[in-house]
């Protein structure tokens, strides 16, 4: 889980979302993110962690339901929700901690 650390611990906002290819709510944002990652360029990173391939992470960050996102910045949780969001909302809620 270090690589963990290193992914978070950056002064630009990084939203992870954690999904599984068999959870249809996760599927679906697949694009929503691919949209919000365009949108916001390197001003923020959006890094999508499967839970089936990253289980420790997974449960000690307590990833009950999908898909869950969360925003980190300088290695702090700043957001976190369960369920889909729209590209628009998401783009809003990390302008926040640009």
């Amino acid at each position: 889980m270090s690589k963990f650390g290193e992914l978070i611990d950056v002064n630009i906002p990084v939203l992870l979302d954690f999904f599984t290819e068999w959870n249809e709510q996760s599927t679906a944002m697949h694009p929503v993110l691919r949209d919000v990652a365009a949108a916001l360029g390197d001003k923020a990173k959006v890094i999508k962690i499967d839970i089936d391939k990253n289980k420790e992470l997974s449960e000690a960050l307590r990833v009950k339901s999908l898909p869950t996102l969360i925003i980190y910045k300088n290695g702090e949780m700043k957001w976190r929700q369960s369920g889909a969001q729209d590209a628009n909302t998401l783009i809003a809620i990390i302008q926040d901690f640009v």
